[in-house]
């Protein structure tokens, strides 16, 4: 499987050292990648022999046959639909973009017409199969969640207490907390859609990791679920979860028994 990459960033490091040198997907590799930071690109293809592509046109000319955004929403905004009309298959790391319902529409309609998959990890939490089940035979009734994070991850929180920032809409979160709130998202993705997802963020002086809660109701019964995430061992400001739920995707699309 060859692979092209849209960011250099840290997920964009992680996923160039375990594919390209610790080879945990097995006959795969990044061929090619993309960064505005053409220092931060010279380095990445040095150290991990891809070639560099100056723009995403050039990059949508190579052999590769899926493109990883590891970059940003404006990123996904721009680029995902000249992606999917090359006939490349297509993972998202920002799946914030999607919250937009007419951009989400747009670009199922271009995977219709070109054959081509957009993929979207779990990120930093679980029990997307729970929601999934429960969606398949509308019988999901609610879904929710709690995001506590400490306040130097969130714009604008306090320093001296807890404080409930956010109470609202996914649909409403994703615009006032782009960077912080992309699991949000992908749970909407999954249930029962933005606009009727809870979220409440809290900063929290107390802790120092980032937690999820997640809780839904539907004819399944319960879900309550708490993820605690770890920063990515360079990078405090990234989980290392959502990281690893990108390479699991690549991992798991050529599976010939998949679980879930």
């Amino acid at each position: 499987m060859k692979l092209a990459l849209i960011g250099g960033g840290n997920i964009g490091r992680f996923l160039l050292q375990s594919i390209n040198k610790d080879c945990l997907i097995p006959n795969a590799k990044i061929i090619g990648l993309h960064t505005r930071r053409q220092e931060q690109a010279k380095e990445l293809s040095r150290e991990f022999h891809a070639e560099i592509f100056a723009d995403v046109e050039s990059l949508l000319k190579s052999e590769a046959d899926l493109v990883i955004e590891a970059a940003t929403v404006e990123a996904v905004e721009e680029y995902a639909a000249s992606i999917l009309l090359s006939g490349k298959d297509l993972v998202v790391s920002s799946v914030g973009a999607l919250a937009d319902q007419e951009f989400y529409h747009c670009l199922e309609e271009i995977c219709v017409l070109n054959n081509t998959k957009i993929h979207l990890p779990s990120g930093a939490i679980g029990g997307l199969d729970v929601l999934k089940a429960a969606k398949a035979i509308g019988e999901l009734d609610s879904v929710a969640i709690i995001t506590r994070k400490p306040p130097q991850a969130l714009p604008g929180a306090p320093l001296d207490g807890e404080k409930v920032l956010f109470e609202g809409s996914a649909a409403e979160a994703i615009k006032l907390f782009p960077k912080n709130i992309n699991v949000s998202i992908i749970l909407s993705l999954a249930g029962l859609g933005a606009e009727n997802t809870g979220v409440k963020i809290i900063s929290d002086p107390a802790v120092r990791k980032n937690s999820h809660t997640i809780e839904a109701a539907g004819s399944f019964g319960k879900l309550s679920l708490q993820v605690e995430n770890d920063p990515m061992p360079n990078n405090p400001k990234t989980s290392y979860l959502a990281a690893l739920s990108i390479l699991a995707s690549l991992k798991n699309r050529d599976e010939i028994i998949r679980v879930g």
